[in-house]
């Protein structure tokens, strides 16, 4: 009976669905003897309807109707009142309360009648369907309040409750919310996304990387100021200033400052002053490669992955390769490993985790055994975030464009993935 609530026998999915599967052992067990039903039996007992909880949610629609239409017709009253108060000079009547000034009858139709508008939206109900898995058995609200008391009650004891969320999305593991940062009243924020793809069998498909200096001025007497950008780029990246910006002036002397010296950069907002491309297939611009190479066996296949860092001055942190795993087949045996790994058994991945990889630790391998096909380990997905970038392109220095006094500046440095996968 176990498998129909729970797709492997893992302490996560037994916590995740115990109650589904405490209201189906008590319907088989009886006062300690096994009752005489199936799995269809029990499955309809699970799911059965409340007659009272019908019977009271009709009650309470009916209810809600006859409000709405007795608000509607006292609606049309005080508005009916309204005129024909206009109509003969006379003052609009109103409602006072607890020693307030009366409410002209005007505004009290107006507030009712919007009450009316709010209230009176049609909400569209799902058409009734039977669930695809087991539902909790006489559902007479909301639980939600409930669960969390009960779980509250059950921390308070001294119980070790597990988080149905434990086995987290690789995109959220990923949002890693940075310290913050100590800005200055002109803040720069240094910004490259990566989008690369590469074969199985080895081989750069594709890789494009989008970088931006976005330049901040929180005070506006640091709003005619100029950066020095060093770039050190042997990569042929394309380099693109803002319409805004002199060019010449970027071109001769690597200088961003406006067109106009008289002008100010804005204050308060995110102002984008130089951002750049680069899209290639040279392998050796990938920043991190991965080979995974299964291997079938007697009982499944055998997989060996590893990385390799080929750029010896990026930092990544909180890396996740994540590898697909057939459904259905339980966990994998996982060997030798350089770092931890995380089984998602809901949705079939194996994710392999590392805090740092740098120049280091700048090569690692995983090892493990499973049932399935060479193919049902791809596509490999792999996510990271860096404080350094990928293009070396630092802004060095800021100065007033009056007297080329040097401003204290403070930089945000940030390398992410759009998307890594190897196919």
């Amino acid at each position: 009976m176990i498998p129909e609530y729970c797709r492997a026998l893992e302490e996560n999915e037994i916590s995740e669905h115990c109650f589904d599967l405490i209201f189906a052992f008590d319907e088989i067990v009886a006062l300690g003897y096994r009752e005489n039903v199936n799995l269809a039996q029990i499955r309809t007992f699970t799911e059965m309807d409340s007659h009272e909880e019908k019977v009271f949610r009709a009650v309470r629609e009916t209810q809600e109707r006859e409000a709405k239409a007795e608000m509607r017709r006292k609606a049309k009253e005080l508005q009916q009142a309204r005129r024909d108060a206009e109509r003969q000079g006379k003052k609009a009547p109103g409602f006072g309360g607890f020693g307030s000034s009366a409410v002209s009858g005007g505004s009290t139709a107006a507030m009712i009648t919007e009450t009316i508008i709010e209230t009176d939206k049609p909400k569209v109900a799902p058409a009734p369907a039977r669930p695809s898995g087991p539902s909790k058995a006489l559902k007479l609200g909301a639980k939600g309040k409930e669960v969390d008391n009960f779980v509250d009650k059950l921390k308070s004891e001294g119980e070790t409750i597990m988080s149905s969320n434990m086995g987290k999305r690789t995109s959220e593991a990923t949002k890693v919310h940075a310290p913050p940062i100590n800005m200055e009243s002109v803040h720069m924020k240094i910004e490259e996304k990566i989008t690369l793809t590469c074969g199985r069998d080895g081989g750069l498909q594709n890789m494009e990387l989008h970088g931006m200096i976005m330049l901040r001025i929180s005070d506006d007497k640091f709003g005619r100021i100029r950066l020095h950008v060093e770039n050190e780029d042997k990569k042929g990246v394309q380099l693109q200033t803002h319409p805004n910006v002199d060019k010449k002036l970027f071109t001769a002397e690597s200088l961003i400052g406006l067109k106009n010296p008289e002008k100010s950069f804005p204050v308060n907002s995110d102002v984008g002053v130089l951002k750049w491309r680069l899209q290639t297939t040279e392998e050796s611009f990938i920043p991190l490669t991965i080979n995974c190479w299964p291997s079938e066996s007697g009982n499944g296949c055998d997989v060996n992955i590893e990385y390799e860092l080929q750029e010896d001055n990026l930092e990544l942190n909180d890396v996740i390769i994540t590898i697909p795993l057939p459904s259905g087949v339980g966990a994998p045996v996982v060997g030798e490993i350089d770092g931890e790994y995380r089984h998602d058994s809901r949705r079939s991945t194996l994710e392999w985790c590392l805090p740092v990889i740098d120049a280091k630790n700048k090569s690692g391998s995983l090892e493990f055994s499973i049932a399935g096909q060479p193919s049902d380990f791809f596509p490999v997905q792999v996510s990271f975030i860096s404080k350094r970038n990928y293009c070396n392109i630092q802004v060095t220095k800021v100065t007033q464009v009056d007297g080329n006094s040097p401003v204290r500046f403070s930089t945000e440095t940030t390398f992410l993935v759009d998307k890594y996968e190897i196919l």
